[in-house]
């Protein structure tokens, strides 16, 4: 099997081996909205205490909160340990002043009945009474589910924005002489396979509804782009040109795709349609290798990577082709780019290697800041943004899949053990 570091490396490699022939003020919902930073580690501080007399379910509803506030990128959960509140004397309510003693300045809490779930938020500031509070039917519907609806609507509460709780996470699994597409919760729950052959499966896509994947596999020899359903069922071979189908990239409205194409004997950005595979626009004509296309949120333009100026970088060019503009200029080896979601933002995340080691940075395309997401902490790679923009997935060499903080604070989390590649990040969940 081939080793892979990104795709940029895929494209050099098959080429080689012959492929390629702060807080604002209170809005009238009464919440604060978390923007910038709160507190002295940057976010901020919420509990999460574990029910009284919690069951089993009890026990997993504070296990999948607590997971979810410390994946969202604006919480920090605090320390059990650090309570001084009498929980069994609380039940529902608070003392906020037990709980501003220990820096908290938002509680959650919960009581579940035979039949149902009631969630509670309180703001330390506002004394002892709940800010929002929802209770859900158990009927039908998961504990881990329901407990990500309510961490949404938390996250909704202090951002305005939605939250990213019960959306997937897709990548390829490594194994000895084949890889597999995979996919799973965000937070490493229920993992499963969804390319179903002994072959090289690689590079996985989201499509815009989340029902599909694409990716690239070798099960016919030639590295063909395929598009599978969720449930397992047979993918079907989208484009087989002779050469390299590699690197898919979903439009923003599920019509097209953008992929590198070496029908020609060059690798070149290409647009497809993605119901038929039918070419609709070459993007690129150069000598160079071009590779890696990622759409703007709004469609209008591609990120990809091009060595046409030497090393592997960053290049942005509009989706109806045109001169392409360098905008990555941190050394000489830059790869794997994908845009942040969020609206009225410019952003770019990508891999890039600094000394030894490669990492994952940002780059605002408008104020041309770049920021470190990863230092000093292995190999990370291939970067993709939760749905909200607030954190990003990305895959560490021989490790697994992470998660940390888009503006580079707080610490990665791993929520998949495994030697993995190829991560991308599925769309927000449907309530």
């Amino acid at each position: 099997m081939l080793s892979l570091r990104s795709q940029q490396n895929l494209i050099f490699v098959t080429v080689l081996v012959g492929l390629a022939a702060g807080v604002h003020a209170d809005e009238p919902n009464g919440g604060v909205q978390l923007d910038v930073k709160v507190s002295s580690g940057g976010l901020y501080p919420i509990a999460t205490p574990l029910a009284p007399n919690a069951d089993a379910a009890g026990k997993e509803v504070n296990q999948v909160e607590s997971m979810d506030l410390s994946l969202a990128g604006v919480f920090k959960v605090v320390d059990p340990k650090s309570f001084l509140a009498d929980l069994n004397s609380e039940q529902l309510g608070i003392d906020p002043q037990k709980w501003k003693d220990v820096g908290a300045f938002g509680v959650v809490k919960y009581q579940v009945s035979g039949d149902s779930i009631e969630f509670r938020l309180y703001e330390v500031s506002k004394g002892n009474t709940a800010v929002l509070t929802k209770t859900y039917k158990r009927a039908g519907t998961s504990t881990r589910q329901l407990v990500h609806r309510w961490d949404n609507e938390v996250v909704k509460y202090y951002t305005h924005e939605p939250g990213f709780f019960g959306s997937q996470i897709a990548f390829t699994a490594k194994g000895k002489g084949a890889s597999s597409i995979m996919a799973m919760d965000f937070d490493g729950a229920n993992a499963f396979v969804v390319s179903h052959n002994s072959s090289t499966n690689i590079l996985p896509a989201w499509s815009p509804t989340g029902a599909q994947i694409a990716y690239t596999s070798f099960m016919r020899d030639n590295p063909d782009l395929y598009v599978g359903a969720l449930n397992g069922s047979r993918p079907r071979k989208l484009s087989g040109q002779k050469g390299m189908n590699t690197g898919a990239a979903w439009s923003p409205d599920g019509q097209k795709i953008a992929l590198t194409l070496s029908k020609d004997g060059n690798p070149e950005i290409y647009i497809i349609s993605s119901s038929d595979g039918s070419i609709i626009k070459r993007i690129t004509n150069d000598k160079a290798i071009d590779t890696s296309p990622a759409w703007s949120p709004d469609g209008s333009q591609l990120a990809f990577v091009s060595d046409r100026n030497g090393g592997p970088q960053i290049f942005v060019v509009s989706s109806n082709g045109g001169t392409p503009t360098q905008v990555s200029f941190n050394g000489n080896y830059n790869t794997t780019p994908t845009w942040s979601p969020k609206a009225g933002k410019h952003v770019i995340a990508y891999t890039t290697r600094a000394a030894d080691n490669y990492d994952i940075v940002t780059l605002d395309l408008d104020s041309k800041q770049m920021t470190r997401v990863t230092q000093n902490e292995g190999n990370n790679e291939e970067p993709a943004f939760s749905p909200n923009g607030k954190v990003i997935a990305y895959a560490r060499q021989g490790q697994g899949v992470f998660i940390s903080n888009a503006d580079g604070t707080g610490h990665a989390i791993k929520v998949y053990s495994g030697n993995v590649t190829g991560v991308d990040w599925g769309p927000a969940p449907k309530e």
